[in-house]
C-alpha cells in the first residue's frame, strides 16, 4: 500500500483563540513524531504539500454568501453579522485573523488527498489537518468552518469511476455535517460511531436517523454510552461496520479518525486507548477497496493526538509493528512524551456501557442489515 501524509507548517499556525481547546500545533507534533521514528523513510511512503482551496471548490458545498462572510470576518470586517453564521467571540467558533485562509488550506489539503487517489498516485492519503465534519453549508459549528470532508467526497463523486463512497466516522462527536450533506443520496453510505448525543455535542446521531428519499437506509448511526472502552467499541465496530461497508461495495473509503475518543481526552467520555484506536485503523486498512482517504478530526489531548495519529499513519505505511514504545530522544526531550503506546482500559462485560452497546448493535442490525441483504 502506497501511503501519503499531507503536511506543511502553514497547517499549524492559525490560533482560534489563546484559550481555545483546538490547537493546530498538534499537527506539528504528529509530523515531528513521524519524522523522529523515520516513518517517512519507509518504502512507498510520500509527503504531499497542501494548497488553499479556491472559492469555487469550497462552493461545491458551502453557499457563496457564507464563503464571502467568512472571508470578511477573517479580515476583521462585518463582525456585527457573525452570529448569523455560527460565530461568536467566546463560543466554539471565534473569529480569528486569517481563519479563512486556514480553513481553505485544510479544505485544499483534503482536495490534494482526493486528487492523489483520483490520479492513482497512492492507495491511501492521510490529511490529519482535515476532518471538520460539523460545518454546514452556511454556518460554522463545533470548531469547523469549512467541511473539507464533504468537499473532498463531492470531488470523488464527480469522477465517473467513483460512484459509491463509504464514509466512516469514529470521532467521539457525531459526524452530523457529513451525514446531512448526503442524507438524500444512495451514492454515499455514512456510518458514524460516536458518544451518544444525550451527553455530548451536537446532540444528534440517534439510530433513528437513517436518511431521506433515495438516501433512506444509507445514514447509519451507532451512539455509544460514556465509558465505552476498547473491547466494547471494537466488538460493536466489527459487528456493524465491515458487513455494511462490504455489502455497499464502495469505490473509495473515506474515514474520519478523530481521537477525542481517547481515554485522556478532556472533552469526551469514551475510553479508547492507543491500542484500541490503532485496531480500528487496521480494520479500515483491511476494508479499503484500494482507495482510502483518511482525515483527522477531534482530539484535544496533545499527547494522545501525536501518538495515535502517528501510529495511524505508520499503520497505513505498514510499519506500525516496527515502532518501539520508547519515544526517540529528540522528540521526548522537546515535548516530554516518553511512550508511544498506552494501556488498554479494563473491560467489565456487565457494565452499563456494554449493555447499551449490545442494544445499539441489535437496533442497527434490525434497521439496516436487511436493506443490504445481510
Amino acid at each position: 500500500m502506497t501511503a501519503a501524509f499531507i503536511y506543511n507548517e502553514e497547517l499549524t499556525r492559525n490560533i482560534l483563540r489563546e484559550d481555545h481547546v483546538l490547537r493546530p500545533m498538534r499537527l506539528r507534533l504528529v509530523y515531528e513524531l513521524l519524522q523522529a521514528f523515520r516513518v517517512f523513510e519507509a518504502p512507498d511512503t510520500r509527503l504531499l504539500a497542501p494548497r488553499i482551496a479556491t472559492p469555487q471548490e469550497i462552493g461545491t458545498f458551502h453557499s457563496q454568501d457564507y464563503i464571502e462572510a467568512v472571508e470578511s470576518f477573517s479580515k476583521g470586517e462585518g463582525l456585527e453579522r457573525q452570529h448569523r453564521y455560527g460565530f461568536s467571540d467566546w463560543g466554539d467558533n471565534p473569529i480569528s485573523n486569517g481563519m479563512y485562509e486556514a480553513a481553505a488550506l485544510a479544505t485544499g489539503a483534503s482536495l490534494v488527498a482526493a486528487d492523489a487517489l483520483i490520479e492513482n498516485e497512492v492507495d491511501v492519503v492521510f490529511n490529519a489537518g482535515g476532518g471538520y465534519h460539523h460545518a454546514g453549508p452556511d454556518f460554522a459549528s463545533g470548531f469547523c468552518i469549512f467541511n473539507d470532508a464533504v468537499v473532498a467526497i463531492q470531488r470523488l463523486l464527480d469522477r465517473g469511476d467513483m460512484g459509491r463512497i463509504a464514509y466512516v466516522d469514529i470521532d467521539a462527536h457525531h459526524g452530523d455535517g457529513v451525514q446531512n450533506a448526503f442524507a438524500s443520496t444512495d451514492r454515499v453510505l455514512t456510518i458514524s460511531l460516536h458518544e451518544t448525543g444525550q451527553y455530548l455535542f451536537p446532540g444528534t446521531g440517534g439510530v433513528e436517523e437513517i436518511g431521506t428519499g433515495n438516501g433512506e437506509g444509507f445514514s447509519v448511526n451507532v451512539p455509544l454510552a460514556p465509558m465505552t472502552n476498547d473491547r466494547i467499541y471494537l466488538d460493536v465496530f466489527r459487528q456493524v461496520v465491515p458487513p455494511l461497508v462490504r455489502a455497499f461495495e464502495p469505490d473509495v473509503l473515506v474515514t474520519q479518525l478523530g481521537i477525542d475518543s481517547h481515554q485522556d481526552d478532556p472533552l469526551t467520555h469514551l475510553m479508547l486507548s492507543s491500542a484500541g484506536h490503532s485496531a480500528l485503523v487496521q480494520e479500515f486498512k483491511n476494508l479499503s477497496p484500494g482507495r482510502w482517504l483518511a482525515l483527522g478530526g477531534g482530539g484535544y489531548d496533545m499527547s494522545a493526538v501525536a501518538r495515535c495519529w502517528a501510529l495511524d499513519f505508520a499503520t497505513m505505511a505498514g510499519v506500525a509493528d516496527q515502532l518501539p514504545d520508547e519515544i526517540p530522544a529528540s522528540f521526548r526531550n522537546e515535548y516530554g512524551i516518553t511512550r508511544l503506546r498506552d494501556s488498554a482500559t479494563s473491560t467489565d462485560e456487565t457494565s452499563e456501557a456494554a449493555t447499551a452497546a449490545r442494544e445499539i448493535v441489535s437496533q442497527v442490525r434490525e434497521r439496516f442489515f436487511h436493506r443490504f441483504a445481510l
